[in-house]
């Protein structure tokens, strides 16, 4: 293995535990909902996870929210306030009348006809998820140990306001990182080549020098693979993959990326 500079990291489900955030969030919604109209909370939040992604897919804003790599469930709580890009503003205005039309047709499709509690379960979604900044445990572990060793990027794809919630939410994240590059500020997201490109070039290296860890494969690894750097997935739940993208290493905890360094 080349000698590495510098390590890119994912943030949503790499470093944060960000399914675990919004499925708490979604199950303290749900119980509310269920408490009001005598539905069942699992089937609450299957429904209202489908009909938010069929209306977010509806949207004119869609090709630009799978480019940028912003998914349905953070449009239920994110604002869109920040952002260059005209689509941004279009968001903005979307935003409320998407997470209200979810969760009242999410309701309607059990057979519950109440605007007004979907409209109640949309503004607690929200609250619920920003009170939920849920961290890995070894996070820290693992930046403390590569921290001073390495220069340290984090490459997030998200709408600008949103990612840096997050982040506001975990504040003793931030000054581990050299830089912090958002997809949403950048134009363009993983696995687009001209962000990793961005990105090395912020750090002053080479690809062969850094290395990517990341949990997609579409975005993180593809991205890397496909401008020549180390790829390392990090598969916590044992994911089966196809051989379509294939990743220079595959780790199924963040602490396996030091002894990966290390050899």
């Amino acid at each position: 293995m080349v000698a590495k500079q510098a390590v890119l990291f994912d943030l949503d489900d790499t470093l944060l535990w960000d399914d675990r955030s919004v499925k708490e969030a979604f199950q303290a919604t749900c119980e509310a909902g269920s408490k009001a109209a005598g539905v069942d909370p699992a089937e609450l939040e299957e429904a209202v996870r489908k009909e938010a992604r069929a209306l977010y897919e509806s949207y004119e804003t869609f090709p630009f929210t799978k480019m940028i790599g912003i998914n349905p469930f953070e449009g239920l709580w994110a604002n869109f306030a920040a952002g260059e890009q005209e689509e941004f503003r279009k968001l903005q205005k979307l935003a409320p009348g998407y997470r209200k039309a979810a969760w009242t047709q999410g309701l309607k499709s059990l057979g519950v006809d109440d605007e007004e509690l979907g409209a109640k379960l949309a503004e607690q979604f929200p609250a619920e998820r920003r009170s939920r900044p849920i961290v890995y445990d070894e996070t820290f572990r693992v930046l403390d140990a590569l921290k001073g060793k390495y220069k340290l990027l984090l490459l997030t794809n998200g709408s600008p306001d949103l990612q840096k919630e997050k982040l506001d939410g975990v504040p003793e994240l931030i000054p581990y990182f050299d830089h912090i590059i958002i997809s949403g500020e950048f134009g363009q997201g993983k696995p687009a080549a001209p962000i990793f490109k961005h990105a090395l070039e912020q750090l002053g290296i080479e690809p062969e020098h850094g290395i990517m860890v990341g949990d997609k494969l579409t975005t993180d690894i593809l991205g890397a693979n496909t401008i020549g750097m180390t790829s390392v997935w990090i598969n916590r739940h044992g994911a089966k993959r196809t051989d379509e993208i294939v990743p220079t290493h595959e780790i199924a905890d963040l602490e396996d990326l030091l002894r990966l360094l290390e050899q």
